[in-house]
């Protein structure tokens, strides 16, 4: 029953970091198209870049705590030459 909620929660997590992504690359998508003024929606700008420093942050975290390498990548990148 823990496990499954685990699951569940670190699923949430995943689900909430993929629409945060998503949500920055929108807004930067309508800033370069010139939909949208920084200063015109000054507080969405200000949400939006907090949400972008929390995903940096999120996205350091994670690739400081990552496992490694799969051996299989390596083994396969020797095998080719790379």
């Amino acid at each position: 029953m823990f496990q499954r909620l685990l699951r569940a929660f670190d699923l949430g997590r995943d689900l909430f970091w993929i629409a945060a992504l998503g949500v920055l690359l929108v807004f930067g998508f309508f800033l370069v198209l010139g939909a949208l003024k920084p200063s015109e929606v000054a507080g969405l700008s200000l949400a939006v870049l907090g949400l972008a420093v929390l995903w940096v942050v999120h996205a350091w975290l994670q690739a400081r705590h990552a496992v490694g390498r799969d051996p299989r990548i390596v083994r396969a990148r020797e095998r080719r030459g790379f």
